[in-house]
């Protein structure tokens, strides 16, 4: 709890008395870990909080928003961290209520630190004597902050995709290159999912503070930072649609140029077995050893039975290599 923007209690979960000293001209931060029904249900009749937020906030897994319900608004949003180790994105959600004299944060999964941006904070009471919108301003901020290591990660990502396919060894018969760039495509649609809105949660903010003001002036530097993002990320996910282009005409060159070392090496296969057949058909013909057979008996039998397997075999030969098929 802050008195004129100076923090005078760290601790309560007196949740009537936090919400009485709140209309009391204090300003109450409350930080939850998630939001259970039973307990938050508490919280939510203390602070007067309208029951469809509250039901998102329970419930979760919603699309980053801005509600507002009266004098209180309802903030959702998809904090995003990149994972080193494993090379992907992860999203959480937080969702803030602001109001006369409190705000009310709830992180599901990964988040920003809010701790440290009340620590943050504390060393500009000035802010926090004007309530909960400068404080919920440095809860967006620190999230759109956060936001950048993630875009660095994912370039780092695609950069590593790019040399794979385009080194000398490449990676287009990799089955995994497919497979990762799909996966970095979705968490580039996530990331977008996770952006877009603040676009228009931003714009409205900036339009209910009013003119040329400090509060303004700073929500602008926050939406530029946004804007900016957003057109890193579409980029990403174009330079991905490419990636995957080049990386399918790459396997389907790759199998197609099996597919013809596979077909040489049929005909090779094939000319050498119609070779070795020829003289074999000769030798199985004269070898049927029938009474009337034509030169059975003939003194020069055996060197023409010679000859003919020879000379077929030889002739088959010259044809195939004409043809290239040796």
């Amino acid at each position: 709890m802050y008195r004129d923007g100076v923090c005078v209690q760290t601790a309560s979960t007196d949740w009537p008395v936090l919400a009485d000293a709140a209309r009391s001209g204090n300003l109450v931060w409350i930080d939850l870990e998630g939001a259970d029904g039973v307990g938050f249900a508490r919280v939510a009749h203390a602070f007067n909080l309208h029951h469809l937020a509250v039901e998102d906030a329970v419930t979760a897994h919603q699309r980053a928003k801005l509600d507002v319900y009266g004098d209180v608004l309802f903030c959702v949003m998809r904090p995003a961290a990149y994972d080193d180790a494993a090379e992907t994105v992860v999203f959480g959600e937080l969702h803030v209520f602001t109001g006369p004299g409190f705000i009310i944060t709830i992180c599901h999964g990964q988040g920003p630190r809010i701790a440290s941006v009340r620590d943050d904070l504390d060393n500009r009471p000035e802010l926090l004597a004007q309530g909960s919108g400068p404080a919920l301003h440095a809860v967006i901020d620190r999230v759109v902050d956060e936001y950048a290591p993630v875009a660095e990660g994912i370039q780092n990502d695609i950069d590593e995709i790019e040399d794979a396919l385009f080194s000398d060894h490449g990676s287009a018969s990799d089955d995994g290159t497919s497979r990762r760039i799909y996966q970095l495509t979705r968490e580039v649609i996530g990331f977008q999912r996770a952006l877009g809105p603040l676009d228009g949660m931003i714009a409205g903010m900036m339009t209910r503070c009013g003119g040329d003001t400090d509060e303004h002036r700073y929500l602008r530097d926050i939406h530029d930072h946004v804007l900016r993002l957003l057109d890193m990320v579409e980029g990403y996910r174009q330079l991905l649609d490419n990636l995957l282009h080049v990386n399918l005409t790459l396997e389907t060159k790759a199998l197609s140029e099996r597919s013809h070392a596979q077909d040489v090496q049929m005909k090779k296969v094939s000319s050498w077995a119609a070779i070795i057949f020829a003289p074999t058909l000769v030798g199985t013909i004269y070898g049927m050893n029938f009474d009337n057979m034509p030169e059975l008996h003939w003194q020069y039998g055996y060197l023409w039975a010679l000859f003919l397997m020879v000379v077929i075999a030889v002739g088959l030969y010259f044809i195939f290599k004409r043809r290239d098929w040796l």
